[in-house]
């Protein structure tokens, strides 16, 4: 136990704390009326999420990882059943079928969905039969990821079936798989992309491939100005209130994007949370933020690089790219850089599912760590 003790990794576990206890304070202010004295519910239900999910990883840090192996399957196909029954009897919400409602709490499958694909394609690629020079391993492993991915995609929600890309070419990497099939397909993504971009820029009406909101996402973030009161709102306000920030911020509760509502609050707390830091605590405190995952991140890598095993190398390295996907994209859509794709922020964006799974995963990579001198 003292063993455990002392090969437990502090530093990542103390960065962990210190993004929810920042969590908790900007969905609080993410909330917050002029005034106000008591706890918006938003930011009393995030405390209890972040409960929950500190003891989810402390369970998945106790549990030995390897036992994984031997049950991964299941896991991906409760995940997948999840995900088609959703499609039918989930809870609608502005036309997207992704959330069950048990007892007045909301539930996203999708968010299992991607842990359960890491879990997969770790056990797969690790497989002693598994050769990852042949074409047949990364066919395989492209359709393990396809599963969720479809699901998702159908639900729809592109935003977060996208992540499934990166993560499936970095563990193919990370297994061997040679270099060059991987930049091939890379660089075909990146062609079809541009393709797209211009096929919406000029075509829009004959796009088949994405739903009208999808579509307005992405003509928003071609020409900012083609719907500035419509869907531009959040993408125009959010760049606005990460500018006004300045060096140190307008002070905490005084981001007046977000405060007075041009930042609406059906999404400040959630998406766009890193505005509400930017606009508040400045480039000081974004970057802190960014110091914050860059840490976890590289704790991930280390936890993978000191694995005995490649189950465990390839697991704590799919969290870590999982949780670097999630910063880049959000950061980005919330700057400007990208579209607007909902990608919540890690341990910082409310929500139940999202934390649950984040610590989960992140207590996975203890466990990984705990056991790195054991096979």
């Amino acid at each position: 136990m003292i063993g455990r003790i002392r090969r437990f990794d502090w530093t990542m576990f103390g960065t962990i704390l210190v993004l929810l206890v920042l969590s908790f304070l900007f969905v609080y202010s993410a909330g917050y009326q002029s005034g106000e004295v008591s706890l918006n519910g938003k930011a009393l239900r995030q405390v209890i999420w972040a409960l929950i999910g500190i003891g989810c990883y402390a369970a998945a840090a106790a549990f030995d990882y390897r036992k994984l192996k031997d049950i991964h399957w299941w896991f991906f196909a409760g995940t997948a059943g999840a995900l088609l029954i959703v499609l039918f009897f989930g809870t609608s919400i502005y036309g997207a079928n992704r959330w069950f409602s048990i007892g007045g709490i909301m539930i996203q499958p999708s968010e299992f969905a991607k842990l359960a694909a890491v879990l997969s394609l770790a056990a797969y690629l690790s497989n002693p039969a598994t050769d990852p020079d042949e074409f047949g391993t990364f066919a395989k492993a492209f359709l393990i990821m396809l599963v969720p991915f479809t699901l998702i995609l159908i639900e729809p929600d592109l935003g977060t079936s996208m992540v499934l890309i990166p993560l499936t070419l970095a563990l193919l990497f990370c297994a061997g798989t040679p270099l060059r099939p991987l930049l091939i397909l890379i660089g075909a993504g990146f062609f079809g992309l541009i393709v797209l971009a211009v096929w919406l820029r000029f075509f829009p009406d004959t796009c088949p491939f994405l739903t009208e909101y999808q579509k307005s996402r992405v003509l928003v973030y071609l020409n900012v100005s083609q719907d500035p009161l419509g869907a531009g709102w959040n993408k125009l306000q959010s760049q606005i209130a990460v500018g006004s920030g300045g060096l140190f911020g307008k002070g905490y509760l005084k981001g007046t994007q977000n405060i007075l509502g041009f930042l609406p609050r059906t999404v400040a707390p959630t998406d766009f949370i890193y505005s509400v830091v930017a606009e508040e605590t400045g480039f000081a405190g974004s970057g802190l933020l960014l110091v914050l995952y860059t840490t976890v991140t590289v704790r991930c890598m280390r936890a993978a690089v000191q694995a005995r095993d490649l189950f465990g190398r390839l697991l704590a390295t799919g969290v870590g790219v999982l949780l670097f996907t999630h910063v880049f994209i959000n950061i980005a859509m919330t700057v400007g850089l990208m579209p607007i794709t909902g990608l919540p922020l890690p341990l910082m964006s409310y929500g139940g599912s999202f934390m649950v799974t984040t610590m989960g995963a992140l207590g996975l990579v203890q466990s990984v760590y705990l056991r790195r001198r054991t096979i």
